[in-house]
């Protein structure tokens, strides 16, 4: 079955990252994917999406994603910028990087995780990018890749303390959400 994922976040935040990293972790899982990002004003802090699909078959469909079944958003603040919602499929599903609850987004259409990554990405990496931190939560949440997929991914991405840092947001965020769950 067909998923296709949206990802919604600001420059500098690592979206496209996710987006990539998410499509190798559904390979080494198994499965076929594709990732990719669209850029408006390509500058720090401006409003970013990045896509990936992961599918049991061959994927043939090109386009941007219009009408996702999950999104992951990096940014609360989004919500206000822009109608981040606009084509989610009914009982799709929302991941948010937020101190809130997920009660407090009045979204009646789908299942809403929150998990405040940015705390964690702080603690660890000691700055807000929280891309690893957030796929960390998408395993857990959606369990359509596996976290071992997502830490090889990484292993392959990045090196040295980067990669080992990067890991231990994943396997951190990863046990967060497991409890929120």
């Amino acid at each position: 079955m067909l998923k296709e994922i949206r990802f919604h976040g600001r420059g500098g935040q690592g979206a496209v990252t996710a987006a990539t990293l998410l499509a190798i972790a559904a390979f080494y899982d198994g499965k076929y994917s594709q990732a990719f990002p669209q850029f408006g004003v390509e500058r720090r802090g401006a409003p970013v999406q990045a896509f990936t699909r992961i599918s049991d078959s061959f994927i043939r469909r090109k386009c941007a994603i219009y009408e996702p079944d999950i999104l992951v958003v990096f940014d609360p603040t989004l919500f206000a910028a822009e109608n981040i919602t606009k084509g989610l499929k009914d009982n799709g599903i929302i991941i948010i990087n937020t101190e809130k609850s997920k009660e407090e987004f009045k979204i009646d259409n789908a299942e809403i995780y929150t998990i405040d990554a940015t705390s964690i990405a702080f603690e660890i990496l000691g700055m807000d990018i929280v891309n690893t931190s957030m796929l960390g939560a998408f395993a857990a949440f959606t369990k359509e890749v596996s976290k071992d997929s997502i830490v090889k991914a990484i292993e392959d991405h990045f090196s040295g303390e980067i990669a080992k840092k990067n890991i231990e947001l994943v396997e951190r965020t990863y046990e967060e959400a497991l409890k929120n769950d």
